[in-house]
Protein backbone atom coordinates (compact mmCIF):
# COMPACT_ATOMS: atom_id res chain seq x y z
CA UNK A 1 0.00 0.00 0.00
CA UNK A 2 2.81 2.41 0.66
CA UNK A 3 4.03 1.91 -2.90
CA UNK A 4 0.60 2.93 -4.15
CA UNK A 5 0.41 6.00 -1.92
CA UNK A 6 3.82 7.33 -2.84
CA UNK A 7 3.10 7.82 -6.56
CA UNK A 8 -0.26 9.45 -5.88
CA UNK A 9 1.28 11.95 -3.46
CA UNK A 10 4.04 12.81 -5.91
CA UNK A 11 1.52 13.08 -8.73
CA UNK A 12 -0.63 15.53 -6.80
CA UNK A 13 2.26 17.76 -5.77
CA UNK A 14 3.27 18.78 -9.31
CA UNK A 15 -0.34 19.48 -10.26
CA UNK A 16 -0.70 21.84 -7.28
CA UNK A 17 2.51 23.58 -8.29
CA UNK A 18 1.27 23.89 -11.86
CA UNK A 19 -2.03 25.31 -10.62
CA UNK A 20 -0.28 27.91 -8.47
CA UNK A 21 1.95 28.90 -11.39
CA UNK A 22 -1.07 29.34 -13.66
CA UNK A 23 -2.84 31.55 -11.12
CA UNK A 24 0.10 33.85 -10.45
CA UNK A 25 1.51 33.93 -13.99
CA UNK A 26 0.96 37.41 -15.44
CA UNK A 27 -0.57 37.46 -18.90
CA UNK A 28 -2.59 39.76 -21.09
CA UNK A 29 -5.66 37.52 -20.76
CA UNK A 30 -5.46 37.64 -16.97
CA UNK A 31 -5.19 41.45 -17.02
CA UNK A 32 -8.17 41.66 -19.38
CA UNK A 33 -10.16 39.35 -17.09
CA UNK A 34 -9.19 41.33 -13.97
CA UNK A 35 -10.03 44.66 -15.61
CA UNK A 36 -13.46 43.67 -16.99
CA UNK A 37 -15.29 46.51 -15.23
CA UNK A 38 -12.84 49.11 -16.50
CA UNK A 39 -13.09 47.78 -20.05
CA UNK A 40 -16.90 47.83 -19.91
CA UNK A 41 -16.84 51.43 -18.61
CA UNK A 42 -14.44 52.41 -21.42
CA UNK A 43 -16.63 50.83 -24.09
CA UNK A 44 -19.69 52.47 -22.53
CA UNK A 45 -17.99 55.87 -22.60
CA UNK A 46 -16.98 55.42 -26.25
CA UNK A 47 -20.55 54.50 -27.13
CA UNK A 48 -21.86 57.51 -25.19
CA UNK A 49 -19.54 59.79 -27.19
CA UNK A 50 -21.13 58.69 -30.43
CA UNK A 51 -24.62 58.79 -29.00
CA UNK A 52 -24.34 62.27 -27.43
CA UNK A 53 -22.09 64.01 -29.95
CA UNK A 54 -23.71 62.20 -32.88
CA UNK A 55 -27.03 63.74 -31.88
CA UNK A 56 -25.34 67.12 -32.33
CA UNK A 57 -23.82 66.15 -35.68
CA UNK A 58 -20.26 66.29 -34.34
CA UNK A 59 -19.09 62.94 -35.70
CA UNK A 60 -15.42 63.90 -35.97
CA UNK A 61 -15.36 65.13 -32.38
CA UNK A 62 -17.15 61.97 -31.26
CA UNK A 63 -14.60 59.80 -33.04
CA UNK A 64 -11.66 61.71 -31.60
CA UNK A 65 -13.13 61.66 -28.07
CA UNK A 66 -13.72 57.91 -28.37
CA UNK A 67 -10.14 57.53 -29.62
CA UNK A 68 -8.90 59.41 -26.54
CA UNK A 69 -10.87 57.07 -24.29
CA UNK A 70 -9.43 54.09 -26.18
CA UNK A 71 -5.88 55.43 -25.79
CA UNK A 72 -6.43 55.92 -22.07
CA UNK A 73 -7.88 52.41 -21.74
CA UNK A 74 -4.91 50.90 -23.59
CA UNK A 75 -2.54 52.86 -21.35
CA UNK A 76 -4.39 51.58 -18.27
CA UNK A 77 -4.20 47.97 -19.47
CA UNK A 78 -0.52 48.32 -20.41
CA UNK A 79 0.21 49.69 -16.94
CA UNK A 80 -1.66 46.81 -15.28
CA UNK A 81 0.19 44.24 -17.42
CA UNK A 82 3.56 45.82 -16.64
CA UNK A 83 2.78 45.85 -12.91
CA UNK A 84 1.61 42.22 -13.00
CA UNK A 85 4.82 41.15 -14.74
CA UNK A 86 6.91 43.20 -12.32
CA UNK A 87 5.23 41.65 -9.28
CA UNK A 88 5.32 38.16 -10.84
CA UNK A 89 9.04 38.39 -11.56
CA UNK A 90 9.87 38.63 -7.87
CA UNK A 91 12.52 41.30 -8.36
CA UNK A 92 12.51 44.43 -6.26
CA UNK A 93 12.19 47.48 -8.51
CA UNK A 94 13.76 50.79 -7.62
CA UNK A 95 11.84 54.06 -7.60
CA UNK A 96 13.96 55.24 -10.49
CA UNK A 97 13.09 52.16 -12.56
CA UNK A 98 9.37 52.58 -11.94
CA UNK A 99 9.53 56.31 -12.67
CA UNK A 100 11.52 55.78 -15.88
CA UNK A 101 9.09 53.22 -17.31
CA UNK A 102 6.07 55.35 -16.37
CA UNK A 103 7.66 58.50 -17.81
CA UNK A 104 8.47 56.81 -21.12
CA UNK A 105 4.97 55.36 -21.46
CA UNK A 106 3.32 58.68 -20.60
CA UNK A 107 5.66 60.62 -22.88
CA UNK A 108 4.76 58.41 -25.86
CA UNK A 109 1.06 58.78 -25.00
CA UNK A 110 1.34 62.57 -24.65
CA UNK A 111 3.24 63.04 -27.92
CA UNK A 112 0.75 60.87 -29.78
CA UNK A 113 -2.29 62.59 -28.23
CA UNK A 114 -1.01 66.12 -28.75
CA UNK A 115 0.06 65.33 -32.31
CA UNK A 116 -3.38 64.00 -33.22
CA UNK A 117 -5.11 66.89 -31.40
CA UNK A 118 -3.07 69.47 -33.34
CA UNK A 119 -3.57 67.63 -36.63
CA UNK A 120 -7.38 67.64 -36.25
CA UNK A 121 -7.72 71.00 -34.46
CA UNK A 122 -10.27 72.25 -33.23
CA UNK A 123 -12.10 68.88 -33.05
CA UNK A 124 -8.87 67.26 -31.86
CA UNK A 125 -9.44 68.67 -28.40
CA UNK A 126 -11.94 65.81 -28.04
CA UNK A 127 -9.03 63.35 -27.94
CA UNK A 128 -7.50 65.13 -24.96
CA UNK A 129 -10.92 65.38 -23.35
CA UNK A 130 -11.43 61.61 -23.80
CA UNK A 131 -8.06 60.91 -22.16
CA UNK A 132 -8.91 63.12 -19.21
CA UNK A 133 -12.43 61.77 -18.71
CA UNK A 134 -11.35 58.15 -18.73
CA UNK A 135 -8.42 58.82 -16.42
CA UNK A 136 -10.69 60.54 -13.92
CA UNK A 137 -13.20 57.69 -13.98
CA UNK A 138 -10.42 55.07 -13.69
CA UNK A 139 -9.04 56.91 -10.64
CA UNK A 140 -12.48 56.92 -9.01
CA UNK A 141 -12.95 53.22 -9.81
CA UNK A 142 -9.57 52.48 -8.22
CA UNK A 143 -10.06 54.79 -5.25
CA UNK A 144 -13.45 53.52 -4.08
CA UNK A 145 -12.24 49.99 -3.21
CA UNK A 146 -9.21 51.50 -1.45
CA UNK A 147 -11.45 53.77 0.62
CA UNK A 148 -13.62 50.78 1.54
CA UNK A 149 -10.54 48.87 2.72
CA UNK A 150 -9.36 51.85 4.79
CA UNK A 151 -12.80 52.14 6.34
CA UNK A 152 -12.71 48.44 7.36
CA UNK A 153 -9.28 48.84 8.99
Amino acid sequence: MTDHQAPSSTESAPSREADSRDVSKPSLMRVLRDQRKTIVVGIGLMTACYWILGQLGEWETATLTAAGILLALLNHLATELWLAKLIGSGETPTRGNIAAVAAIRLMVLAVLAIGVAVMFWPNGIGLLLGLAIFRLIALVMTGIPLLKELKKA
